[in-house]
C-alpha cells in the first residue's frame, strides 16, 4: 500500500480500504509486471547482466520461484537479492504485536488468531515498511536449527506458567520472524546438511517443526540463496533434495568487457569529492586497472575455482587515487594527475584478494601482481600504437628505434616518486623521440592525459623487451636493454 494509506489502525478500517491480501511471491510478481510495463529498471545499479542474469531473475520472479544465485565471489549476488525489496509494496499491514507479522486477513499464529477472535474489527493494526521486510543470514558451520526455525523458551514457560506441551512456549527463529518477507541465506553450502534438511518442509509445504510440536504454520516467504561453485567441492554442498525444492538456479558472471567493469568500479569505489576535484584520472588509467582483473582471471597462477572478485578493481582504484593524493600532499600541490608508477600502489589491493595455486605461491604474490600490471599494459598497448613483433629486428623503419637509440646513448632515465607535476612533465618532455611518437599516433589526445601516455609508452616498450626497467626505493629507472642487462649482472655479482 501507499504511504497515505498506512494511517489505518484497526481491522475494521482495513476491511473498508482498498487493501487486498496477497502472498509475497504474488506481490513481487505483480509489482515486477507494473515496472516492466512502465519501462522502469527493477535492478538499478547492476551492470553487465542486462541480457543474462536479469532476464533469468525476472522469469524466476514471474514464476514465483525460490531462487539460488550461483557464482564466484564479487559477482553482485547479495546486491541483487537486496534490490528485490524495491519490488515490494511500500507499506504492509500486520496484526499489532505479532512476532511474525501476521496477515490480518489470514493469521497463522495462535496470538493473532486469538486476538482477532477476541476483538474482531477492533483488532489493532500496525504497518511495516518494505525496508524492514528483508532478512539476511550468512551460513556458517555454527548455525543451528534453533537459530533459523526456533526452540522452546524455558524462561517464557516459567513466566507464563505454561507446560512445555503448550506451543506458546516456543521462541521463533529467524525464518518464522521473516514471514511475509524476503529471506536470504548467503553461502548456502556452508550450512551443515542436517540444517539444510530442516528447510525442506518450509520450502515445499510451509510447515515448521520445533521440538516435536506439530505446527501447521504456512509461512509466506520469498527465499533467495547464494552459493559459490567452489563450495560444492571444497567446504560442503547443497543436499540434493534441497536443490530440488529451489525453483530457479541462476548463474552469475564477471563483466565481459572493460567498459562494464569500469562502470562498476566507478559506482562502487569510495572516492571523496576532494579526490575527484584534485586528481585527474586519464581514461587509459581506468582501462589498465580493469585489465589487471581480466589478466588475473586468465592467469595460470590463479585458483580459478576461487575467481577474482570485482572488489579487487574497486579497492585498486581507491589505492590508486590515494597514491596520487599522498604524493600531492607531500609536495604541497593543489592538483595532480595519475601516473603509471602509481600503479605500484595497487599491488596491496591485488595480493590480498586472490588465491594462488602452487606455481603462483612459488613466484610470490607481489611478483605475480607486478606481472599482471605489465601484462595489462602490453595487452592495451596495441590499441594506441603500432604492434611490436616479438622477433622484430632492429631497423630504421621501426617507429620505436629513435626512442631505443636515445636510451642507448643515455646512461639512464629515472622517474622519481616525489616529482612535482612540473618536474614530471619537464622530465618526460626531455625525451624528444618519445614526444614525436605521441604527436604522430595520438594527435587528438587530451593535453591533461599526455604525460600518462608518454610514461605508458616507456612501460610498454619494457614489456616488449625494447627497454629495461628497475624499481628503486625512490622511483623507477628505464635503460636500454643492454645497459639493463649489464646493470643486472653487476648487481648479481655485488
Amino acid at each position: 500500500m501507499k504511504k497515505e494509506e498506512n494511517t489505518i489502525t484497526n481491522l475494521g478500517e482495513l476491511k473498508k480500504s482498498s487493501y487486498k491480501s496477497r502472498s509475497i511471491k504474488n506481490e513481487l510478481r505483480e509489482n515486477l509486471i507494473k515496472k516492466i510495463e512502465a519501462g522502469e529498471d527493477s535492478f538499478e545499479g547492476i551492470w553487465g547482466y542486462e541480457t543474462t542474469v536479469i532476464p533469468e531473475l525476472e522469469r524466476a520472479i514471474l514464476s514465483r520461484h525460490s531462487i539460488n544465485l550461483l557464482g564466484l565471489r564479487g559477482q553482485a549476488k547479495t546486491r541483487i537479492a537486496r534490490l528485490m525489496i524495491n519490488l515490494l509494496d511500500e507499506w504492509m499491514p500486520f496484526v499489532s504485536g505479532s512476532e511474525i507479522h501476521d496477515d490480518p486477513f489470514h493469521p497463522i499464529s495462535r496470538y493473532a488468531i486469538e486476538l482477532i477472535k477476541e476483538k474482531a474489527d477492533e483488532t489493532p493494526i500496525s504497518w511495516v515498511h518494505r525496508n524492514e521486510r528483508y532478512f539476511e543470514k550468512l551460513a556458517t558451520p555454527d548455525v543451528t536449527v534453533a537459530d533459523l526455525i526456533g526452540d522452546v523458551d524455558p524462561i517464557k514457560a516459567a513466566n507464563l506458567k505454561l507446560s512445555y506441551a503448550d506451543d506458546r512456549v516456543i521462541h521463533y527463529g529467524m525464518i518464522p520472524r521473516a514471514n511475509r518477507s524476503i529471506f536470504v541465506i548467503n553461502e548456502l553450502p556452508d550450512l551443515q546438511a542436517r540444517i539444510q534438511v530442516a528447510l525442506f518442509n518450509i520450502l515445499q509445504e510451509g510447515d515448521i517443526q520445533i521440538r516435536g510440536f506439530k505446527l501447521r504454520m504456512p509461512l509466506d516467504m520469498q527465499f533467495v540463496f547464494t552459493a559459490n561453485p567452489e563450495d560444492y567441492t571444497n567446504r560442503g554442498s547443497i543436499v540434493t533434495p534441497l536443490k530440488d525444492r529451489i525453483g530457479s538456479q541462476i548463474l552469475t558472471h564477471y563483466p565481459y568487457d572493460i567498459s562494464i567493469a569500469q562502470r562498476i568500479t566507478e559506482q562502487e569505489a569510495q572516492i571523496t569529492s576532494a579526490q575527484k576535484e584534485r586528481i585527474h584520472v586519464p581514461d587509459l588509467a581506468k582501462k589498465i586497472l580493469e585489465q589487471i582483473s581480466f589478466e588475473a582471471r586468465e592467469s595460470e597462477f590463479i585458483d580459478h575455482k576461487s575467481g577474482v572478485s570485482a572488489r579487487m578493481s574497486i579497492s585498486g582504484f581507491e589505492n590508486l587515487m590515494s597514491a596520487a593524493e599522498l604524493r600531492m600532499l607531500r609536495k604541497g600541490s593543489k592538483k595532480t594527475s595519475l601516473r603509471l608508477s602509481d600503479f605500484l600502489g595497487v599491488i596491496p589491493a591485488i595480493t590480498g584478494k586472490v588465491e594462488l595455486v602452487y606455481e603462483g605461491e612459488q613466484e610470490g604474490a607481489h611478483a605475480v601482481a607486478e606481472k599482471w600490471i605489465g601484462d595489462s599494459i602490453k595487452t592495451l598497448f596495441e590499441n594506441y600504437f603500432p604492434k611490436i613483433e616479438k622477433l622484430e629486428r632492429p631497423n630504421v623503419n621501426s617507429p620505436y628505434k629513435k626512442i631505443t637509440d636515445w636510451f642507448f646513448e643515455e646512461s639512464g632515465f629515472e622517474i622519481s616518486d616525489d616529482l612535482s607535476e612540473e618536474e614530471y612533465s619537464k622530465l618526460l618532455k626531455s625525451i624528444a623521440p618519445l614526444n614525436e611518437l605521441l604527436d604522430y599516433y595520438q594527435k587528438d589526445l587530451p593535453k591533461q592525459d599526455r604525460n600518462f601516455m608518454l610514461e605508458f609508452v616507456l612501460w610498454g616498450l619494457v614489456e616488449y623487451k625494447k627497454l629495461s626497467k628497475d624499481r628503486y626505493d625512490t622511483g623507477v629507472q628505464f635503460k636500454d636493454v643492454i645497459g639493463g642487462y649489464i646493470s643486472g649482472f653487476g648487481n648479481e655479482n655485488a
